[in-house]
């Protein structure tokens, strides 16, 4: 097999395309090479196990015009919010054109016409992409109640949050009319602001349409000293009890599982109650209910009085 003639540096990191690639001396045959991509007509990018999103955006961006932003289930991933992985899997790039643009005709490619000004772009890492808000509200067509709970808590969560529980609400407001804005809006009234992941949304859903109380998301709890000791994912404090998510890190974490006995002994020396929740409880949710029950009615809590 002959040796392939190698490429400039620089392409070997980003797409680029095939106008740029012939003006700096890269034959028509070597763009025909089957170590190179052709995700879209006229571009090219070196063939890599597993492209990501960043990737494919940046081989569409090689021809995409101003008037076209990235949206969507692709907006929704450039910003990092979680979305269920048939729609990660989907392998569709998604953009918005302003109308009286007409949607791209391009394979891999989904486009959507919308009204000029109706959506806000944002630049992430050089792309123009549609606002956070502006993109929980695009989902709203593809997603169901509670995948857009979990978006929407995500934009609203407790460590930088992208957006504020009054820029939801402006947004629903202003989608009223487009498809999916009944869901929308029912989606807004299940958004608490301060939760940490897809999971503690999750377990927050289920323990509360089983007829338990509201929790605090996240709520500092602290000693009789005033110190404070831990901050606790969902927290029923007049009762004392604690409902902790294990997620993966707290097993395979050797640093992290100390830590963790270590925070929880100190709770419960306080006078709580703790109740670890896994993902094995989450699949047989009566499981997961029962045991918050079970601690909240020892603690005193009557179901139809709070």
């Amino acid at each position: 097999m002959p040796r392939l003639v190698p490429l400039p540096d620089d392409f070997r990191s980003r797409p680029f395309s095939t106008r740029e690639a012939r003006a700096r001396g890269v034959s028509l045959g070597r763009l025909r090479s089957a170590d190179l991509l052709k995700p879209f007509p006229a571009v090219r990018e070196v063939r890599t196990p597993t492209p990501s999103i960043d990737t494919a955006c940046a081989s569409y961006g090689e021809r995409m015009p101003p008037s076209q932003s990235f949206s969507h289930a692709t907006a929704a991933r450039l910003h990092g919010l979680p979305l269920p992985r048939r729609v990660q899997a989907a392998g569709v790039i998604e953009v918005s054109v302003e109308l009286p643009g007409q949607c791209p005709r391009v394979v891999g490619v989904r486009g959507h016409r919308v009204t000029a000004g109706s959506v806000r772009t944002v630049l992430v890492r050089g792309f123009r992409v549609a606002a956070p808000v502006d993109t929980w509200c695009q989902l709203a067509s593809v997603l169901s109640l509670d995948e857009l709970i979990v978006v929407g808590d995500a934009l609203v969560r407790r460590q930088s949050p992208p957006a504020t529980l009054p820029e939801l609400r402006a947004a629903v407001a202003d989608f009223a009319g487009h498809r999916g804005a009944k869901k929308l809006r029912e989606a807004l009234i299940w958004v608490r602001a301060g939760v940490d992941s897809p999971r503690e949304t999750e377990l927050r859903l289920l323990l509360v349409r089983a007829g338990l109380p509201e929790p605090e998301i996240n709520g500092i709890i602290r000693n009789r000293l005033g110190v404070k000791i831990a901050t606790g994912d969902i927290v029923y404090r007049r009762y004392k009890v604690l409902v902790e998510y294990d997620g993966g890190q707290h097993r395979t974490d050797e640093e992290q599982y100390h830590w963790d006995v270590d925070r929880l002994d100190a709770i419960m020396a306080e006078g709580w109650r703790v109740i670890r929740i896994n993902k094995s409880h989450l699949r047989t949710r009566n499981r997961a209910v029962f045991k918050v029950e079970k601690a909240l009615t020892s603690a005193g809590w009557v179901h139809g009085r709070e």
